[in-house]
C-alpha cells in the first residue's frame, strides 16, 4: 500500500494543502517553518490515528479555527481505500470507506508508516520509555494482537497502580490483578524477543549499505523475564518477591512496562561509546529494519524521514538515497534536497506551494 494523495484542511499552520504522491520518492523542500513537518506529520497519523509530535488532537487543529481534515487515498495495485479523518474541539472521527472504524488497530492493517525523525539520534541515549515505545509501535504493526495485549496490559497495571495507592489494599483484588498481567506478559515478552531476534538478522547489512563500512551492531533485549516454558511460575516468584516494595512505593516495580533495550556496536553500548554520527546512522539503520521483515510486497511500511539529510555529510547522504531506491513510497523533507527521478514539491509559505517534477 502507498498513499496516493492527500488532502489537509486547517491541519496546523496549513489553511488548505492537496498533493498526488509518486508511490516511489517524494521530496518537500522549503525553508524552515514553512510547515514541512506539519505536512508529515498528516501522511504518518494514516497509519496509526495519532501524531508523532504531540499526544493532544487539540492542538492538530489551526489557531483560530473550530474543525480541521485528513483525507486521502491509499491505494495499491489491486485495491485502494480512502480514509478520512476529522478533528474538533469535541474530538476526532475516523472514517474509512464510507464507514467509522470500530477500531484503530484497522488503519494500521490498511497502511504501515515508519518515521524517522532528528529526536530519534538520542534514542539509545535516552528513557527506556521511548526504547520501549519503538518497541510496541514497530510490533503492533506487524502484529496486529500485539496492540491488543498491550493496552489490556496497561489498563491492568493502572488498576493495579490505583489499588496500591490506597490505605488498606484489598489482597485478594490485587492477587487477581497481579496474575491478569502476567498471563498478558508472557505473549508481550515472546514478542518482543522474537522481534529483536528478527531486527538483529537484518540490521547489519543495512548499517554496512549506509556506510559502506563493515560495523556489527546488535540489540540486546533485557526482559523483565526471559520467555521460555517457565515464564509464568518464574513471573510470579518475582512479582512475590516485590510486594512489599510494591505497597511501600504504591507502584507496580517490575513487569513489562519496566523493560528495556540496549544497543551494542563492534561489542560496546553505543550509548556510551558511539559518537553522534554513529549514533545517527544505527539509529536509522533501527528504523527502516522493519520494511525488510515484510515478505508481502503490499504491507511493507511508507518510510518518512524528516530533516535527515542536513546533518549527514554528501558522501552519506548520496549512500542513504541510493539505499532509499529499494523502498516502496518515500518522504524526506529538506530544506534543499534534489534527487534525479524523484517527485518535488516546492513549499514556499505556509499553505503555499510548487509542484515540481
Amino acid at each position: 500500500m502507498f498513499v496516493e494523495n492527500i488532502t489537509i484542511k486547517n491541519f496546523r499552520n496549513h489553511s488548505y494543502l492537496t498533493y498526488d504522491f509518486s508511490n516511489k520518492m517524494n521530496i518537500f523542500v522549503g525553508e524552515n517553518g514553512v510547515g514541512k513537518t506539519n505536512l508529515i506529520e498528516a501522511i504518518y497519523y494514516l497509519s496509526l490515528a495519532r501524531s508523532f509530535k504531540t499526544s493532544d488532537d487539540q492542538e492538530l487543529i489551526q489557531h483560530g479555527k473550530q474543525t480541521a481534515s485528513i483525507d486521502a487515498k491509499i491505494a495499491s495495485k489491486d485495491i485502494s481505500h480512502k480514509i478520512k479523518v476529522a478533528f474538533t474541539k469535541e474530538g476526532r472521527k475516523i472514517i474509512v470507506d464510507g464507514k467509522p472504524i470500530a477500531k484503530l488497530s484497522e488503519l494500521s492493517r490498511l497502511i504501515n508508516i515508519i518515521i524517522f525523525e532528528p529526536k530519534d539520534v538520542m534514542i539509545f541515549k535516552g528513557l527506556p520509555k521511548e526504547r520501549r515505545n519503538y518497541l510496541d509501535v514497530s510490533i503492533s504493526k506487524k502484529s496486529t494482537p500485539y496492540l491488543g495485549y498491550i493496552s489490556q496490559y496497561e489498563k491492568l497495571l493502572k488498576e493495579r497502580n490505583t489499588l496500591l495507592k490506597q490505605d488498606k489494599i484489598d489482597e485478594t483484588l490485587l492477587e487477581t490483578l497481579t496474575e491478569m498481567m502476567i498471563k498478558l506478559s508472557g505473549p508481550i515478552v515472546s514478542y518482543r524477543q522474537q522481534y529483536i531476534k528478527d531486527i538483529n538478522g537484518v540490521l547489519n547489512k543495512i548499517i554496512r549499505a549506509l556506510t559502506g563500512e563493515r560495523m556489527s551492531a546488535k540489540i540486546i533485549y533485557q526482559p523483565f523475564i526471559p520467555y521460555d516454558d517457565e515464564f509464568e511460575e518464574h513471573a510470579k516468584e518475582a512479582f512475590a518477591k516485590f510486594k512489599e516494595t510494591d505497597i511501600k512505593k504504591k507502584s507496580t516495580s517490575l513487569g513489562v512496562h519496566r523493560e528495556d533495550f540496549i544497543m551494542l556496536l563492534n561489542e560496546k553500548d553505543i550509548s556510551s561509546y558511539g559518537s553522534q554520527g554513529e549514533n545517527r546512522i544505527v539509529a536509522l539503520a533501527l528504523k527502516l529494519s522493519p520494511f525488510f521483515l515484510i515478505d508481502d510486497k503490499d504491507k511493507r511500511p511508507v518510510i518518512i524521514l524528516d530533516d535527515v539529510m542536513s546533518e549527514l555529510d554528501l558522501n552519506n547522504q548520496q549512500r542513504l538515497i541510493h539505499f532509499l531506491k529499494k523502498f516502496e513510497q518515500v518522504f524526506i523533507t529538506s530544506t534543499d534536497l534534489i534527487v534525479d527521478e524523484a517527485n518535488i514539491y516546492t513549499l514556499k509559505k505556509k499553505g503555499e506551494f510548487i509542484n515540481g517534477r
